[in-house]
């Protein structure tokens, strides 16, 4: 039996997960959503919200967690949502959340006997997710990641299998931190370009057609986040976070960049309201 003609739940309904689930449905695919916000909070999907995690257990065969971090899927699975401790639960889990690999393996050995896994983060900002553009990472059985397969190209554009689970994770916390990366040198030069007389957006137009172009660069002006300070709860709080998983899956002690690239993030030095980022973009 196909994947298309499984019931999906996909846990985490936030900035990534709900232009999914809405991906999903768009595709003809059987889904529904689980939160533990309000339902009104959903718009148009908020009559394929499930409010009960007991109730979302039972009727999902397939879940896909996109929920933020390691102690809100560990809440999800065995705590207080605990949907593989009910009588019935789903019998495939794909983990789309970007959490280390030692968790990874550490979750595989938690899992009712039986569950499928999957490890299936994601690229592509929730601009990619609206588009239905994501690139997949996806690590797992042959047999798994073909019977999911459709529902992946529901999803994204891009589907790359890595081998055993855990590569896709893998993968996923290696680009991450080339990502963090240049978001801290990014913001690091347009402050210094400040500060040196050049006018950003004449930096950024020299920058996207030489050897410093960079994803986050070239859509500085698109990036909903690009301007903010960091916060614990936005986007550089997750930056912050995929750093750490990446360190967490190192051999021996971290070593200085990976510490300068934390700080870095904690302490951005550039804050650019909306009024002034599209002055930068439009180059006014």
């Amino acid at each position: 039996m196909g994947c298309k003609s499984q019931k999906i739940g996909l846990a985490g309904c936030g900035a990534m997960g709900l232009p999914m689930a809405e991906a999903l449905l768009a595709c003809g695919f059987d889904v529904s959503g689980f939160d533990v916000r309000p339902v009104e909070q959903f718009g148009r999907f908020s009559d394929h919200m499930i409010v009960s995690a007991a109730e979302f257990s039972k009727l999902c065969d397939i879940v896909i967690c996109v929920v933020r971090d390691e102690a809100q899927i560990l809440d999800l699975c065995f705590g207080e949502q605990a949907i593989f401790e009910q009588q019935d639960c789903p019998h495939t889990f794909v983990l789309s959340s970007t959490v280390s690999t030692r968790f990874v393996s550490k979750l595989s050995k938690m899992l009712p006997k039986g569950v499928r896994f999957v490890d299936a983060p994601m690229s592509g900002a929730p601009k990619a997710a609206i588009e239905a553009n994501l690139t997949f990472m996806l690590g797992g059985a042959q047999d798994d990641i073909t019977h999911l397969k459709p529902m992946f190209e529901a999803m994204g554009a891009r589907i790359f299998h890595l081998g055993k689970l855990g590569a896709g994770m893998g993968c996923k916390v290696l680009n991450n931190y080339i990502a963090a990366s240049s978001v801290v040198a990014v913001r690091e030069v347009l402050v210094q370009a400040e500060k040196a007389g050049i006018a950003r957006h004449r930096l950024m137009d020299v920058i996207n057609a030489s050897s410093g172009q960079t994803w986050f660069g070239s859509n500085f002006e698109q990036i909903s986040w690009a301007g903010e300070k960091y916060d614990p709860t936005n986007t550089f709080g997750i930056l912050e976070k995929d750093v750490k998983a990446y360190m967490d899956g190192l051999e021996g002690t971290p070593n200085p960049l990976h510490v300068a690239i934390l700080q870095s993030l904690r302490h951005m030095p550039l804050d650019l309201d909306e009024d002034e980022r599209n002055k930068t973009a439009r180059g006014k």
